[in-house]
């Protein structure tokens, strides 16, 4: 099976409107197929992050962006879940706290960047400073361009450090939301979720699809937007997976060598 990802990658100084992006689509897949590879990506992913913790040369991040019941929780739950847990530390960043708040909007976001041999992945991210503060009046427009720019140098920065960015936008159609934040009204295990803030961001959708295509403006070559059409969740994971992947595989870590000869080694 062959998923070409490149359509979903947002080119470097494209203008960005989310109406032209499906939110809908399978890539040609049903949803047994799509499962059948997900799992065969699990695999692949596992094996290609084991290289990557061996190697302790570079790291990896992921960045995950959504309206609310976009489908990060579950992308992390169905594609993060698959690497070991010893190499992943996964951050979501919330309203910043006072300490927070005395610094620079990039210094609680630095810190949690990943080491050597780490995937770290952002469920929610410094996007928010742009996203959030934007659609209620926090900062003003010239504020908004001038974080944005910073981020850029941020994530070039990451770049130059031996860390490879990925982020995503999980593109979800109002319908959907309408459906899953109705879904956790209805399930008993699930209303713990729910929260009557969701219904004030909701009626900002316009106001948030219009900041949203300003952020996706910050794709460069060393750190790319990928909408990913996430309506249908079980293709939403397989295409990140199958991105997560080819960047791995792009970088080929690999295993440190060593003087050992395993043949002259005997355990009693």
């Amino acid at each position: 099976m062959n998923l070409k990802t490149e359509d979903y990658r947002v080119k470097v100084g494209k203008t960005v409107r989310l109406k032209n992006w499906s939110t809908d689509e399978n890539g040609g897949l049903d949803k047994a197929e799509g499962k059948a590879w997900a799992k065969a990506l699990a695999d692949e992913l596992a094996h290609w992050q084991e290289r990557l913790y061996a190697e302790n040369r570079r790291s990896l991040l992921i960045v995950l962006q959504a309206r609310d019941a976009g489908g990060k929780d579950g992308t992390v739950k169905h594609v993060i879940g698959t690497f070991n847990p010893n190499g992943v530390r996964i951050s979501n960043f919330k309203v910043p706290s006072e300490e927070e708040r005395a610094h620079d909007f990039l210094w609680r976001i630095h810190a949690q960047t990943p080491k050597t041999g780490m995937i770290a992945v952002f469920n929610r991210s410094h996007y928010e400073d742009v996203l959030v503060t934007r659609v209620h009046d926090m900062i003003d427009d010239n504020t908004a361009r001038q974080r944005l720019e910073h981020i850029r140098n941020f994530e070039t920065l990451l770049g130059d450090s031996g860390t490879r960015v990925l982020k995503f936008y999980l593109h979800v159609s109002k319908d959907e939301q309408e459906e899953r934040l109705q879904a956790r009204l209805d399930d008993p295990d699930k209303l713990w979720k729910f929260s009557a803030a969701d219904l004030k961001e909701r009626a900002l959708w316009d106001k948030y699809t219009k900041v949203y295509e300003e952020a996706l403006g910050t794709s460069t070559a060393a750190a790319p937007w990928y909408v990913i059409p996430a309506d249908r969740k079980w293709f939403r994971n397989v295409l990140i997976s199958q991105i997560i992947l080819d960047t791995l595989r792009d970088m080929d870590p690999q295993f440190p060598e060593t003087d050992l000869d395993p043949k002259k080694i005997k355990i009693k």
